[in-house]
């Protein structure tokens, strides 16, 4: 899908007019049509929630905490990578940033979890944490101008690691738990997300509330020229980040 830019800037001089129209005529900017990526990261997401919740309850077995691990690292990492490198060519910023930082959180912390002994705490995983928490909580609110759903999964994400680094700092079980509850929510949440994306994207119109308004509510409600008016301002278009 080409888009030919049409849009023309205050320019000062007549001369500076003529060649931004001869300019013009020469520059055309691509539009690549992608599958939805966010349903396989809010997957990944779910994912992790859950097993690391049955780790922290004591449905999984202690000793089985490398395969936690390697659960996080060999699914999670993967999924929700893939998810922010498409949600990037996809042109959505905040998903991007957000899948991506829950990729490698997820990765720090299973190679964190595979090197300690089962049920180990460690400060440096905690500190971690609580930047992971802050990360998420700004992503999350950030999201919230475009996009509910998502945006509460992101909180709730905060949460979760905000917990976790109350249990890794302190050694309090009831961090512990806390985190381990909150994720069961997290769980559900992430996977009602998942799903509803899915649905969206198979049917081309919204089937499960995800809470679109603003240029998420644009994005299958607005027409073409809506969608791509600003887009020669977008990174990678626009001169510079």
């Amino acid at each position: 899908m080409s888009e030919r830019i049409v849009d023309r800037p205050g320019l000062a001089t007549p001369g500076e007019d003529a060649a931004w129209s001869s300019l013009r005529d020469r520059i055309a900017i691509t539009l690549r049509p992608l599958g939805a990526p966010t349903p396989i990261g809010f997957l990944g997401l779910a994912a992790a929630s859950l097993v690391l919740s049955g780790l922290q309850l004591g449905w999984i077995d202690k000793a089985e905490s490398r395969n936690v691990a390697l659960v996080m690292v060999g699914f999670v990492f993967v999924a929700q990578f893939v998810a922010a490198i498409f949600s990037f060519l996809a042109r959505d910023g905040t998903a991007a940033t957000a899948m991506s930082t829950l990729a490698l959180v997820w990765l720090v912390m299973g190679l964190i979890t595979y090197r300690s002994q089962p049920g180990a705490t460690s400060t440096t995983l905690g500190v971690f944490l609580v930047f992971a928490a802050v990360a998420m909580a700004l992503a999350g609110l950030t999201a919230t101008a475009s996009k509910l759903v998502p945006a509460t999964v992101f909180l709730v994400a905060a949460v979760r690691f905000a917990l976790t680094a109350g249990y890794h700092l302190s050694g309090g079980s009831g961090w512990k738990v806390g985190s381990g509850l909150v994720g069961l929510v997290l769980f559900a949440l992430a996977m009602y997300a998942a799903w509803a994306s899915e649905l969206e994207d198979a049917a081309g119109r919204p089937v499960l509330p995800l809470g679109r308004r603003g240029k998420g509510g644009i994005a299958l409600r607005g027409s073409l020229l809506e969608q791509v008016s600003e887009v020669v301002h977008e990174p990678g278009v626009r001169q510079q980040l």
